[in-house]
């Protein structure tokens, strides 16, 4: 059996709420009830329209979904749910792998389970959450993520872009820190391979701003050069051929001016990290990063 785990959003509602009706309706009563149990498609598509879900297939059926809900200190996962006849056979445990790939920059991840059902408090700490509080009837755990990471070379630093790069959708906006030579480039140019865009990315210095068009059915990448921009409103007149809305937007030198894009943001700050590794000359020549990822949630 192979489960294949795919990023949905509101068109997947019909979807989503099927599973979600089966899995939260083969559980105990519980008291109060799930608020699973009085979703309907409308209910789903408004919780899938932020930031989408994730829905786990095995030969093209639906068998497992969860909605991803950002918050300002983490993911939270939300209609975490497996059909009956699918239970036992990985499909969860792909789903939490997923969930975690999908919070790359966050700081944790989240969810609620029910005291009544130890089972699953169980699950979740067997995939690395740990108990954060009590209310009863509920049980709050995290899993903290690593939102640090160090590139020693350029190949790692597009690998951590193409990581990051399948993570992303529609609307979101990433503003990129470095100094001159800090591998801005180098990270866009991994980014735009997990976007799966048209066209090699290069610095966009000379033309302030570039568009690259999606290949399949994921959003375009528009790569903007802030720092001979002197406001928002000279976006404005570039004459994007994307609507920010619609694509994933990446701004080099954006910090202090990109904000007001998007409500919400992904600050990506690359840093020459030479001293933190002993070795000399050998390290050095390594030339190595730090890249710290932070997402930044508006209210």
């Amino acid at each position: 059996m192979s489960v294949v785990v795919r990023r949905v959003g509101p068109e997947a509602a019909a979807e989503v709420l099927a599973v979600v009706r089966e899995a939260f309706g083969d559980r105990p009563p519980l008291d109060p009830p799930a608020d699973a149990l009085g979703d309907d498609a409308a209910s789903i598509a408004r919780l899938l329209r932020r930031r989408g879900g994730l829905l786990a297939e095995v030969d093209g059926r639906p068998v497992g979904c969860v909605v991803l809900d950002p918050a300002p200190d983490g993911l939270v996962l939300r209609r975490f749910g497996v059909t009956p006849d699918a239970q036992g056979q990985g499909v969860a445990t792909a789903l939490v792998e997923a969930a975690v790939e999908a919070a790359a920059g966050r700081s944790a991840v989240r969810v609620l389970a029910r005291e009544e059902l130890p089972g699953t408090v169980a699950f979740w700490e067997g995939n690395g959450f740990v108990v954060t509080g009590r209310s009863s009837p509920y049980v709050e755990l995290a899993r903290w993520l690593g939102t640090t990471f160090d590139a020693p070379d350029a190949e790692t630093m597009r690998g951590l872009g193409e990581r990051l790069g399948r993570t992303l959708v529609a609307g979101d906006l990433v503003v990129l820190t470095g100094e001159l030579g800090a591998g801005k480039t180098t990270f866009t140019q991994g980014l735009g391979a997990g976007l799966d865009v048209r066209g090699g990315v290069t610095s966009p210095t000379f033309v302030i701003a570039r568009v690259h068009p999606a290949l399949g059915d994921g959003p375009d990448l528009v790569h903007v050069d802030a720092y001979r921009l002197g406001g928002l409103d000279e976006l404005d007149d570039l004459d994007l051929d994307a609507s920010l809305e619609d694509s994933v937007t990446v701004v080099e030198w954006g910090a202090g001016l990109a904000e007001g894009l998007a409500e919400s943001r992904l600050e990506v700050v690359i840093e020459r990290s030479v001293g933190d590794h002993p070795g000399g000359a050998d390290e050095e020549a390594l030339d190595p990063r730090r890249v710290s990822l932070r997402w930044v949630v508006g209210q």
